[in-house]
């Protein structure tokens, strides 16, 4: 009889347990969805032709520069 009690609370704690897990695994999974990615523009550097996000990027003229450097540099034939 010792033995079955034994048995019957180590089962209904195992239970409890997952069940523990199940609600609260699950609740927090959908309490926090992962952030949504909103699309930046990108803009193409008139110097040297790599790509950056718009509100990185410097621009003079109509063109757009990656940094500050490019943009004193100005324009480079070819990166366009």
């Amino acid at each position: 009889m010792g033995l079955f009690r034994l048995l019957f609370w180590i089962a209904i704690i195992f239970a409890a347990i997952w069940v523990w897990r199940r609600f609260f695994g699950v609740a927090r999974k959908r309490a926090a969805p992962p952030p949504a990615q909103a699309s930046t523009p990108m803009v193409r550097c008139a110097h040297c032709g790599i790509h950056t996000p718009q509100q990185h990027a410097l621009q003079l003229a109509g063109s757009w520069y990656c940094s500050q450097a490019h943009l004193e540099q100005g324009r480079k034939p070819g990166a366009d």
